[in-house]
């Protein structure tokens, strides 16, 4: 009698609904996890602008007049500051990568916004 070798239709069958399975339920998984990733590089960004925008204010006799000390643009998110003020500045940091079309804000007052404030649970 001859040895059987290889694999049978339904063990190649099994196996490709078992790899398909575990895909449906790792992909979406690593997709939130991208996303998850990417908002933190914004927030951290931000935060490092504020922190940079605090020590203008130390050194500056309490006035953000003249900040622009700014950090790296990352791939995700680059990094703007407006409006300027003695006691006042917005500072906005706009979605370049995998959430593009967005954007997360703080102002001096510590008020957090943006159309990813949401998602970003900012």
């Amino acid at each position: 009698m001859r040895r059987q070798q290889g694999f049978t239709l339904i063990e190649v069958m099994i196996v490709v609904v078992i790899i398909a399975i575990l895909a449906a339920i790792a992909i979406p998984s690593y997709t939130a996890y991208l996303d998850r990733a990417a908002c933190e590089d914004g927030k951290s960004l931000i935060m490092q602008a504020a922190a940079n925008a605090d020590r203008r204010r130390a050194q500056n006799a309490g006035s953000y007049v003249g900040f622009n000390a700014l950090p790296q643009n990352t791939s995700e998110f680059s990094i703007a500051v407006g409006n300027i003020t003695a006691t006042a500045y917005t500072l906005t940091a706009t979605a370049t990568g995998r959430l593009a079309a967005g954007t997360l804000t703080l102002t001096a007052a510590n008020v957090r916004g943006g159309s990813l404030a949401e998602q970003c649970n900012w």
